[in-house]
């Protein structure tokens, strides 16, 4: 139910804790901060802890194999966490770790993780990966008590899932902050279950604001020093009002404990997200149908961009909405509904956060001028549907192809044999690099042969004298790098700019 994925050159750990953990990773652990705190911790702790929960699952696995129970001191508290997980092994033949005849048997496997109630009719959050694959699910409240949970929906991007169940008795709920009004510093409460310790309160401060760690396509974490550990996963964050800010996700650790690096989803991002699993039981989030990618100091320079800025369209799809709007490859967005847009990221996450059907002014620089595009938001689909055309065109005549140099590349002019070579599809319009010097800021670039050369500084290109012509223009002018439009085989777009000098 949990695991680890690589982030930064380190291991970021999901921290939902499931039995099956080594005792390595449990017992070592690094107190995140010793400072003692502002006077008011006790009383936010004391009025929203009844809103926290414990979250239970259990999941039928194949078994892998036997292992040995870990030698723990008389009286750990996590004797009992290993024996309840060591001590029923054997399976219905009698064989050790659920063998039998010689073939280990399916098993029952348990994890534990945090969630907090947020309407007083059942509705709890957590993360999704406390959650996934679940065969049961039950809430553990803070006197003890256990009902079962249903699932009414995940998102799988942010790692959120929204539960509910059946209230035995009145309960507590908590409300949501907000996120933006956070400052470094700023001290923060964690509450959760932390090694199946249930109610586990830490403290700490808001060590940073929209975090990016490459786990997702809308990353913002918010990263705070407050213990936080295998089993806090999907446990709230509070500020010293008892609003809760975040949803504790993640930690970065070499160990598996807290080392003071820990990341929670704003409650900006969850507050919207908890509403429409709520509402439509899924997520609908805006789509502006384009690929997009970093505006480096080359390609900036390329299109007379100053300072680099914004998010660089690399592709239009075909169906979405902003090809009839009029944006076109090669347009940099750095506004998005009155929202400055300053990397891809940014672009990603306001268009997400924009509802489905809503007519947006976007900015774009096209040629080193703003355009104002009004564009109306399609729904993104969670799984890729590009239809792709099977239209097939009148075979070319075999031809021995002409190769010019440039840039440091072999270029030559597409053909039957070449698309064949290099498995270029028929729509795939350019001039193909059958080589690269090794030595060339193409290769660093890792341009590579078969890639095809669709346009130079924004203009066409059908073969190598038009890259040559146009790069000795550019060089004339005083330009030290040229933006290139490159393609792979199937079609898809970026942008790579390359010295001219």
């Amino acid at each position: 139910m949990t695991g680890a994925r690589p982030a930064l050159s380190r291991r970021l750990r999901l921290m939902g804790a499931a039995i099956a953990i080594g005792a390595a990773g449990m017992l070592a652990s690094v107190p995140a901060a010793f400072a003692r705190g502002p006077d008011g911790i006790a009383d936010v702790a004391e009025k929203v802890i009844d809103a926290v929960v414990n979250i239970s699952t259990s999941q039928t696995v194949e078994a892998k194999g036997g292992g040995a129970m870990p030698q723990l001191p008389p009286g750990s508290p996590f004797e009992e966490f290993f024996d309840d997980f060591f001590k029923n092994r054997r399976g219905p033949g009698g064989g050790k770790g659920g063998e039998k005849n010689g073939e280990f048997q399916p098993r029952k496997t348990n994890s534990l993780g945090s969630g907090f109630i947020v309407d007083t009719a059942g509705i709890v959050v957590t993360n999704n990966h406390v959650i996934a694959d679940a065969d049961e699910i039950n809430i553990i409240m803070n006197d003890g008590t256990k009902v079962k949970a249903e699932l009414v929906g995940v998102d799988k991007k942010t790692d959120l899932a929204v539960l509910k169940f059946k209230p035995p008795k009145p309960l507590t709920a908590v409300k949501f902050g907000d996120s933006d009004k956070l400052r470094l510093g700023e001290w923060v409460i964690a509450i959760g279950n932390p090694f199946s310790l249930g109610g586990s309160v830490t403290a700490g401060i808001v060590s940073a604001r929209n975090r990016d760690i490459s786990q997702g396509p809308y990353d913002s974490y918010i990263q705070t020093d407050a213990a936080i550990n295998r089993g806090n996963s999907g446990g709230p964050l509070f500020n010293l009002e008892g609003e809760v800010v975040g949803v504790n996700t993640l930690i970065i650790s070499p160990t598996g404990g807290s080392i003071g690096l820990g990341f929670a989803v704003p409650s900006k991002t969850v507050a919207a997200v908890v509403d429409q699993l709520q509402k439509f039981g899924e997520l609908r989030r805006g789509w502006l149908g384009v690929r997009i990618q970093q505006v480096t100091d080359e390609i900036a320079d390329s299109l007379n961009i100053k300072p680099a800025r914004g998010a660089l369209v690399a592709g239009v799809d075909d169906k979405g909405p902003a090809k009839p709007a009029g944006i076109e490859p090669g347009d940099v967005v750095v506004k998005f509904d009155g929202k400055d847009v300053k990397d891809p990221k940014d672009l990603s996450r306001v268009v997400a956060d924009t509802a489905v059907g809503k007519e947006v002014d976007v900015v774009v620089i096209r040629k080193g001028n703003e355009e104002t595009k009004r564009v109306t938001l399609g729904r993104l689909e969670d799984t890729d549907k590009v239809q792709q055309a099977n239209a097939k065109t009148k075979d070319e005549p075999a031809e021995k192809p002409v190769t010019q140099k440039a840039l440091g590349l072999d270029l030559a002019a597409l053909n039957k044999d070449l698309r064949t070579k290099y498995k270029i599809k028929d729509s795939v319009k350019g001039v193909i690099i059958t080589g690269v010097d090794g030595s060339s800021d193409a290769a660093e670039k890792r341009l590579s042969a078969g890639d095809v050369i669709v346009e130079v500084a924004q203009e066409a290109v059908a073969n190598a004298a038009d890259i040559k012509k146009r790069v000795d223009q550019l060089k004339k002018d005083g330009k030290k790098s040229v933006l290139l439009l490159v393609s792979n085989g199937d079609g898809e777009l970026r942008f790579v700019a390359l010295s001219v000098q």
